[in-house]
């Protein structure tokens, strides 16, 4: 995989040891074979392996923490927690979407079944909330540990009512963009404003400043979703470890809600007859591309998702943070709209 920009790789290393303490040696022993296995660290017979993903929701925590010149041994333990989080989501996705692979390899419920993936998320999330009560060993007060459990808690359940929006899209051809974009400001949106939020309440006590890096948050996540959006279309295997088959998976991301909306006559009656099949064959895939290519949707969506990260900078640059910080924010940025994978 290819490397996050300095700001954010720097802290990968801390957040893996973090992640490798909350998961310490335990029983039933395929249960954390299952988690240990999805983090990458091992392959399916148990031999280490090394096939991390980005941790990037966990570096924006340790990131806008120090930003706001804190500690980021302090913000080490919600770190960890949110990347528990999103993993568990991940696992839980995968199942839900029918997904067999993920990072260039099989997915855990294809290897152990629906039931036991489901085991393994759910314990993903347990021990999310368990470990961000480590922040009081870290340091922080008691009624600051309390909000950041409360702000995780209800990120969690803005992505969950974001994958349960996502869900029962599936059948509708008359969603618009703006409620697409109203689902992944829950489903992903959720956990960046945590992220950004957390590390902010770590660090300092303006309130009035967790909220900006939160909105800043918000706004990445959805630049970062609709990116993702194009790459499930446009993107090669190589790169982002599993072939873009939305169209064939009849997945309505933004690019085909984008179509849905703006083509006319000939060209949205085919899509009609298209996304009503129960499945699309090779020629439908074909069709469903032309359209989109004649609607320019491919540079419309990059151009929403450059509008959301320049609200992100534009929340950052007016927040409390040191300027080496506000440097590093257009590094992040160039990455989370430039990216291949």
């Amino acid at each position: 995989m290819p490397d996050l920009p300095d700001s954010l790789n720097r802290y990968r290393g801390v957040v893996e040891d973090a992640l490798r303490a909350a998961l310490v040696d335990s029983h039933p022993q395929l249960l954390y074979h299952m988690m240990r296995y999805h983090l990458g660290w091992q392959d399916e017979h148990g031999q280490p392996s090394n096939a991390s993903g980005k941790a990037l929701r966990p570096s924006l925590c340790l990131w806008a923490c120090e930003a706001a010149n804190g500690d980021r041994l302090q913000a080490l333990p919600v770190a960890a927690a949110l990347e528990l989080v999103h993993q568990f989501s991940l696992i839980h996705d995968d199942i839900q979407d029918g997904d067999t692979e993920r990072r260039h390899r099989p997915t855990v419920w294809s290897l152990w079944g629906q039931g036991q993936a489901i085991s393994a998320g759910d314990a993903m999330l347990t021990l999310a909330h368990q470990t961000l009560l480590g922040l009081s060993a870290t340091g922080v007060q008691p009624l600051r540990v309390l909000k950041a459990s409360k702000a995780l808690n209800e990120g969690v359940l803005r992505m969950i009512q974001g994958q349960c929006l996502d869900l029962s899209f599936e059948e509708n051809l008359e969603m618009s963009v703006d409620g697409y974009l109203d689902m992944i400001g829950r489903k992903t949106g959720a956990l960046f404003r945590c992220s950004l939020y957390l590390g902010a309440l770590i660090a300092s006590e303006d309130e009035s400043e967790w909220d900006r890096m939160g909105r800043a948050g918000e706004a990445l996540g959805l630049g970062f979703q609709v990116i993702d959006d194009i790459l499930g279309v446009w993107g090669t295997e190589e790169m982002t470890g599993k072939k873009a088959t939305d169209l064939r998976r009849r997945k309505k991301s933004l690019p085909v809600v984008y179509a849905l909306e703006q083509a006319t006559g000939h060209a949205r009656q085919e899509l009609l007859n298209i996304y009503s099949k129960p499945a699309l064959d090779e020629t439908d895939v074909n069709i469903v591309l032309a359209v989109l290519d004649d609607l320019n949707t491919q540079d419309s969506c990059h151009s929403m998702a450059s509008d959301f990260c320049q609200k992100a900078l534009d929340e950052i640059r007016a927040a409390k943070i040191s300027t080496r910080a506000k440097v590093e924010i257009e590094e992040i940025v160039d990455f989370l709209t430039e990216r291949e994978y």
